[in-house]
């Protein structure tokens, strides 16, 4: 029983972490004052336990919180390695903690209550949000909820990004800090779906080297670790010389089951749940961002905090498209995303990775792909949108993200999560 009476708010951000920070640095950012805020999560974030990439152009806002950044990056095939210059973008790396450190700052300027403790339930009576928690009750004007929900319904694909990095310092100079590794498609590809590795220097003796895929279910523990050791081996690194300084799991949805952005009048959802992750790429943080800065302009211009789709309609159409024809094994997905690169600006592709693109440049996009397959996947992606519009009871599986897997470091590791 809740008996303890509510305390009024403005706002109430259900979850603390990327999305919720980024929307108290933009409140900050914006100046927004003498609005009252509650933030409740379980967990008061702090360090790094978390790494975002993402591409854009220099940003004042940003770039003094980066790991690193590049203006170059490589794509690798069994057949070739291509360095693409990205300019005017860049591709950029940001770690939690600064992030998080920014956010605790706005807290205290915003004075924003913090209730460390999870959100029970939220009831909506289309006038304010009641949000119970262990021991404390509000009463908000607006609710924006960041915690990891399911799709509204199971996509007709649902495949998952999982993925495991190693920080490592090398001894000795032994990365190339001025150029990041996208991509790189040598890794053994599985039976069904598509891996590759990449490398994130931050200078020439420490990176984040990852292994990750993009399959239907995720590897056991030692799966990783094994992928993580082949693709080092692949790199020419050798073990004596490094140290694993810090270990990250993931696993992000890819799928074309629709999230529900406002699953109740005055409950928002952002991040994941919210639809911010690109369903054919998994990358989820610009959009994040996007949402934060759209939030918090307008509650300064005393609108609903309201943000626009993360993406456009068309692209989230393409993207099904695009999972199908790799999930029914039309096209290969080193094929698919080497053919994107080889035949169109670097920027053009990672704009419209990103949503960014106009429907012209989209038509060259994806004229560039293996065009039987696509048409194949097209054809069967639009023959099972009728058949859910003529049987409309008809149900899926239930479909949930499963927790990244975890485990002991490897040998001669030192875990340090923050």
């Amino acid at each position: 029983m809740h008996t303890a009476a509510p305390v009024d708010v403005d706002l109430a951000l259900v979850g603390g972490g990327g999305a919720a920070s980024l929307v108290l640095a933009a409140l900050d950012r914006h100046r927004v004052r003498g609005l009252r805020v509650a933030v409740v999560d379980p967990v008061h974030r702090r360090g790094q336990d978390r790494t975002w990439a993402f591409w854009g152009r220099p940003d004042d806002d940003l770039d003094p919180l980066l790991a690193a950044s590049w203006s170059q990056v490589e794509v690798a095939t069994p057949a070739r390695r291509r360095v693409l210059d990205l300019t005017p973008l860049r591709y950029a790396m940001l770690r939690s903690g600064p992030v998080y450190d920014r956010a605790a700052a706005a807290e205290q300027r915003l004075d924003v209550i913090r209730v460390v403790a999870p959100a029970e339930a939220l009831d909506d009576d289309g006038e304010s949000v009641t949000v119970h928690a262990a021991g404390s009750t509000f009463r908000a004007s607006w609710v924006l909820d960041s915690r990891p929900r399911p799709p509204r319904r199971p996509g007709r694909t649902n495949w998952l990004q999982h993925f495991r990095g190693w920080w490592v310092a090398a001894d000795r100079p032994v990365f190339d800090p001025r150029r990041a590794v996208l991509m790189d498609f040598r890794t053994p590809q599985p039976a069904r779906g598509v891996s590759f590795g990449y490398v994130l220097p931050v200078s020439d003796r420490y990176a984040l080297v990852e292994y990750t895929e993009f399959t239907p279910g995720l590897l056991t523990d030692s799966g990783y670790d094994t992928a993580l050791v082949a693709y080092r081996d692949l790199l020419g690194l050798d073990p004596a010389r490094l140290t694993v300084r810090e270990v990250e799991n993931g696993v992000i949805p890819m799928t074309d089951g629709p999230f529900e952005p406002r699953p109740s009048p005055r409950v928002v959802r952002l991040g994941t749940a919210g639809g911010a992750t690109r369903p054919s790429t998994g990358f989820t943080f610009s959009a994040m961002h996007r949402q934060a800065d759209q939030v918090a302009r307008a509650l300064a211009a005393g609108r609903p905090p309201v943000p626009a789709p993360a993406y456009p309609r068309r692209h989230l159409w393409m993207d099904a498209v695009a999972l199908r024809a790799l999930d029914r094994g039309g096209v290969g997905g080193p094929d698919f995303f080497d053919r994107l690169f080889d035949r169109n600006p670097p920027e053009r592709v990672l704009r419209f990775l990103d949503g960014a693109t106009t429907p012209a440049e989209e038509v060259a996009v994806m004229s560039s792909t293996r065009l039987l397959p696509m048409v194949a996947a097209t054809a069967g992606d639009a023959a099972a949108r009728l058949r859910d519009r003529l049987v409309p009871s008809r149900r899926r599986a239930t479909w949930t993200v499963p927790p990244p897997v975890t485990g002991a470091p490897p040998i001669r590791a030192s875990r340090s999560d923050g």
